[in-house]
């Protein structure tokens, strides 16, 4: 996989294309730009949504693409079938798997990630919005409209890591408007269990030299900000970071979460207080407030901040 997990080449497919929301998500992608080159709901085949065919499996998508398994898939199912669509998109070989769905249980979640390691393959989410390279190509809902992602998303050097999807395009916008602009956007998922983590990710925008710094929205449980300080440090990124933390007002209320399954605070480690300062070890600054990211990202590169 190139250092960009979409590009303008990148071709993917829509499972359970044919439901409310996804015919919605295949207009939007359709006209950013994006190549969905077929969708499967069982059952459906030989319909077509937006000019997109449909298929009954990813076996019989591909078998008509030519043996050549797309790119990516966008599982947007229920959740009880979630599990079930992921393994068929990674057995057809398909390497980049955006799962849309929430309340998926967790046990379904970890076999699901457990599968696409063992077969070299990467999710991202699940309970996510996707990924969006800016004027090049979006894949899940991120952004909305084609339209209005373009106005928050515009090309620039800031890669965007989000748990919220809704903040994604809030701090893409944000960097936008002082012409900072984005190099890749990606909503990794507020679940406790997802496919793909910062630390996980940072590799890819190491790798990607339109990047040259990084924002993360980051909220109370889990250990991934841990592990993120822990890649930065080990590693000796090239990359400045700048982080938000939500929801500081839990670490006055013990064992409230808000928001999103991943928020449960389970200890000390888990507070935002904690992380914070563990990011601020590792060099990572945190913003108090989400109008200051574009200032402190602008420091850390050197650039002029407006007075």
């Amino acid at each position: 996989m190139s250092a960009h997990l979409i590009d303008e080449t990148t071709t993917f497919i829509v499972q359970g294309i044919t439901g409310r929301e996804a015919v919605n998500l295949t207009r939007e992608c359709l006209d950013y730009g994006s190549k969905i080159v077929g969708g499967v709901t069982p059952g459906r085949r030989g319909r077509e949504v937006h000019g997109v065919p449909v298929y009954d499996s990813v076996a019989q998508l591909v078998e008509a693409e030519g043996g050549n398994p797309p790119d990516g898939s966008v599982v947007t199912v229920p959740p009880a079938f979630t599990r079930d669509a992921v393994f068929e998109a990674i057995e057809a070989g398909i390497k980049l798997i955006v799962i849309v769905t929430e309340r998926i249980p967790r046990y379904d979640v970890a076999q699901m990630v457990e599968l696409a390691n063992l077969r070299g393959a990467r999710i991202i989410g699940p309970n996510c919005l996707g990924i969006i390279r800016p004027g090049v190509a979006k894949m899940g809902g991120i952004g909305g409209p084609a339209k209005d992602a373009a106005k928050s998303y515009q090309p620039g050097n800031v890669g965007v890591m989000s748990r919220s999807g809704g903040m994604t395009t809030e701090i893409s916008s944000t960097l936008t408007a002082a012409g900072l602009g984005v190099s890749t956007a990606i909503s990794i998922g507020g679940d406790a269990i997802i496919g793909s983590t910062y630390a996980e990710l940072m590799p890819l925008f190491e790798a990607d030299e339109q990047t040259e710094a990084i924002v993360i929205y980051t909220e109370p449980g889990g250990r991934m900000e841990a592990e993120l300080a822990r890649y930065v440090t080990e590693n000796d990124s090239r990359l400045p970071i700048v982080a938000f933390m939500a929801g500081r007002f839990m670490d006055e209320m013990p064992g409230m979460s808000f928001g999103h399954a991943g928020t449960i605070v389970e200890g000390k480690a888990d507070t935002a207080s904690e992380k914070i300062a563990r990011l601020a070890e590792a060099g990572i600054t945190v913003a108090e407030d989400i109008a200051d990211i574009p200032d402190l990202v602008k420091q850390k590169l050197g650039k002029e901040v407006a007075a």
